[in-house]
């Protein structure tokens, strides 16, 4: 009988192992204060939503919609899809709570793993996770200015610095239909040159060949009208408005007038940031404003704005810049056991520490006491508690420091009294 095939995980996925896992918690535990700090409460939606809820909010002509997409039946014949991004399952919770009933100004994050079909590359997987925020029932660009105040101090306070900020306006539902209408006339001078994606592209959305990778419509594109001179009053008044709060915060960025970012939902604000430590996938977040979106997913038209976060991205920025994670956790006290009455009495201990929170590990491979303290020198534990048949006749058990070598015995009866003691040594005072 032929030897069973080995499976791996799938192409464009990756296993985060308890040795890197560690630093993903060190990064989430830290963002997660800076949303405490900016009043942003945690979100979690499914992993899979209908397939309509993306097709009509990041629009069907997108890359992500037409190409990228994990779609599936289920087997009542609805169309599902994993999501690819979170704002539109936002913004589906928003509505279908009537969020707008209840709370103001909703401001929400989440840390996520999306999906997309992509080709794999350095720091583009086909699952992928997201760090994010929205913030939703507000169109005044003090909110947009929060929102990417708040993502330059995530990205900062991981010690990042050679990035920039790009900003611009797409417009509205008023300025935009002229815009793209003049954007069209451009580029039909040059159609034959144009990929087939943005030949594609040019009669329903033609903001989207600014977009584009392909080297040729970015040539063409250098030259294509920009928005500035298209945009209503109250676009304009808003980006100015915008553009003053970021002065006065102190943000430093650029302006972009050909950056539209890779969704349909935008209006008004859409900004990137990018770092040339990516190398060609530069970009580390980005977001913007989509007032539209609630209304063309049903809902009743409700302004929002909002970023996303590449963890991927930023981790590879932070290993590349010897970023210190801390250490991963370890065992506090290492119970070692030499016969089954010890195991049961050092199972019992284990138990009792770990109610005191005390990070605790035994032995559970019966190997000899010089192999079980080898372990516990490998895990990093400080203490190391022994118990042998010699010990459990004189009621004792003992206490070897593992850093300087020092052992003592103690009473099994107090010595949870003395770990825990030696444990609250260890935690620093506020």
């Amino acid at each position: 009988m032929a030897d069973k095939k080995i499976l791996k995980n799938v192409r464009g996925t990756k296993d985060i192992l308890p040795d890197e896992s560690f630093k993903w918690q060190h990064v989430e535990s830290k963002v997660r204060k800076i949303f405490e700090v900016y009043n942003y409460k945690e979100i979690r939606t499914p992993i899979f939503e209908e397939t309509d809820l993306f097709a009509r909010g990041i629009g069907e002509l997108t890359d992500i919609v037409s190409k990228e997409m994990y779609t599936f039946l289920d087997k009542g014949g609805t169309s599902l899809t994993l999501k690819p991004e979170m704002t539109a399952s936002v913004m589906r919770a928003y509505v279908q709570y009537e969020i707008n009933k209840q709370i103001p100004l909703f401001k929400v994050y989440y840390i996520s793993p999306m999906f997309r079909q992509e080709r794999p590359q350095a720091g583009r997987l086909r699952q992928f996770h997201q760090i994010g925020a929205e913030a939703i029932g507000s169109s005044n660009p003090e909110v947009d200015a929060e929102i990417i105040d708040l993502v330059l101090n995530i990205i900062e306070s991981f010690g990042i610095k050679n990035y920039s900020l790009k900003v611009n306006s797409v417009g509205c539902q008023i300025c935009r239909p002229k815009y793209k209408e003049i954007l069209k006339d451009y580029f039909k001078k040059f159609y034959d040159q144009l990929s087939e994606d943005s030949k594609k592209r040019l009669e329903h959305n033609p903001l989207r060949i600014l977009d584009s990778k392909d080297e040729i419509d970015r040539k063409i594109s250098e030259n294509a009208p920009v928005i500035y001179d298209y945009l209503c009053k109250d676009c304009a008044e808003h980006f100015e408005k915008l553009k003053s709060y970021l002065d006065e915060i102190g943000i430093k960025y650029e302006i972009e007038p050909h950056l539209v970012r890779g969704l349909d939902y935008y209006t008004k604000t859409a900004f990137e940031i990018i770092s040339p430590e990516l190398g060609s996938q530069d970009a580390i977040a980005g977001g913007g404003r989509y007032d539209l979106l609630s209304k063309e997913i049903g809902g009743p038209e409700i302004p929002g704005v909002g970023f996303a976060l590449g963890m991927e991205r930023m981790m590879m920025i932070l290993e590349k810049n010897n970023y210190d994670f801390g250490k991963s956790s370890y065992p506090f006290v290492f119970i070692a056991c030499i016969g089954f009455e010890a195991k049961r009495i050092g199972m019992s201990l284990a138990r009792e520490i770990r109610k005191k929170m005390i990070p605790c590990e035994i032995d559970l491979l019966n190997r000899s006491l010089k192999s079980q303290m080898k372990e516990a020198d490998r895990q990093g534990s400080k203490y190391a508690i022994i118990l042998g048949e010699d010990e459990l006749k004189e009621s004792i058990c003992i206490v070897r420091n593992l850093i300087d070598g020092h052992q003592e015995k103690i009473k099994l009866s107090e010595i949870l009294e003395f770990i825990s003691l030696k444990y609250a040594e260890e935690i620093p005072k506020d």
